[in-house]
């Protein structure tokens, strides 16, 4: 029973939503208003536009025209010439289809004309042996193709071989004249300190043993090394009739001092330059003449491995239009 009240009740519920509506009672009616569409009218002005006098002056449509006859005569334009183009192959071709005929009846001719002069009673034993022997021209072709190749093969191996040589003698000619130079300066190095100290040897070593390369031009090492000798020989208050010791006055020792290793330093220099000059000179005018020669025995080969192509291409050119000319007639005789 409980259940039955509960349905009633909910049922209950949209019935009274359903009798309170005001829509069931039409009482207000809701509507939408009608609105008239409007009309729009064509006139007469309008309709002339399509006429022919307005449809030619128009200014789009003349501009629409041209566009269009411009493109159509473009393209005519290139249809000619592409027909052009197809005619003149055409022709070329048909012009060596009939070069051929004519040369194919011609062999035919001449062929029948030759077969019919030989003798038909050809007996075995009046043929021929034939022995195979290769022409000179064939000959030729092979002693230049091999030269060629031979001579190809060793230009290279010359070019680098003596390029190689050469840049190595080259480069210790350079070395010895260096040395050559650096001897010279050490020597008139010596002289110097010999005309203004009397001195050929530092602590009893020879100045030929302790200069080198890397000090002889160098003037601290002159005053370091000298200065060191004086105070060893010269300040022990001893009786001496040394160069070296002729000032006793320390302070013009040293300007003495630094004076004339310049001088030492500056013979040296100019002495080592004038001698590397020297002999840099005897090694550019001997690599000119050692250069010369290369370059004309590299030069030499490579006119001859041109002359040899040149008669190898000759020659087989040759060769190769006297196998068209037989291939030609072994075909016709085949047809």
């Amino acid at each position: 029973m409980k259940i039955h009240y509960i349905n009633i009740f909910l049922l209950a519920l949209p019935l009274n939503i359903l009798v309170n509506n005001q829509r069931n009672h039409k009482k207000n009616i809701f509507r939408t208003p009608k609105i008239k569409p409007t009309k729009t009218y064509r006139t007469l002005c309008e309709c002339e536009l399509y006429a022919p006098s307005n449809y030619d002056n128009d200014p789009e449509m003349k501009e629409l025209i041209e566009n269009f006859n411009h493109q159509t005569s473009d393209r005519f334009k290139e249809y000619y010439e592409r027909m052009q183009d197809k005619r003149q192959k055409c022709k070329e071709q048909c012009d060596k289809e009939i070069q051929k005929i004519v040369l194919k009846d011609k062999l035919e001719k001449e062929l029948t004309q030759k077969i019919s002069t030989l003798e038909t009673n050809i007996d075995t034993n009046d043929m021929p042996t034939c022995v195979c022997k290769k022409s000179l021209a064939d000959k030729t072709e092979k002693f230049c193709l091999n030269c060629g190749k031979t001579m190809g093969a060793v230009a290279p191996a010359w070019g680098l071989v003596s390029g190689l040589g050469y840049a190595g003698w080259l480069n210790a000619a350079m070395i010895a004249a260096e040395k050559a130079g650096v001897d010279a300066g050490i020597v008139a190095a010596i002289d110097v300190l010999k005309d203004s100290f009397g001195i050929d040897e530092l602590s009893g070593v020879p100045l030929k043993t302790i200069l080198n390369a890397n000090n002889f031009k160098n003037t601290t090492f002159y005053i370091l090394n000298i200065q060191k000798e004086y105070d060893k020989v010269c300040l022990p208050q001893e009786v001496t009739d040394k160069l070296l010791c002729f000032l006793e006055d320390n302070t013009k020792f040293a300007k003495f001092l630094k004076g004339n290793a310049q001088k030492a330093v500056s013979a040296a220099s100019d002495k080592a330059t004038e001698i590397t000059t020297e002999e840099v000179a005897k090694i550019t005018s001997a690599s000119s003449t050692y250069s010369t020669a290369i370059i004309a025995s590299v030069v030499a080969i490579l006119v001859i491995i041109l002359i040899m192509i040149i008669i190898y291409l000759i020659l087989r050119y040759r060769r190769k239009k006297k196998m068209k000319k037989k291939m030609q007639y072994i075909k016709l005789l085949k047809e």
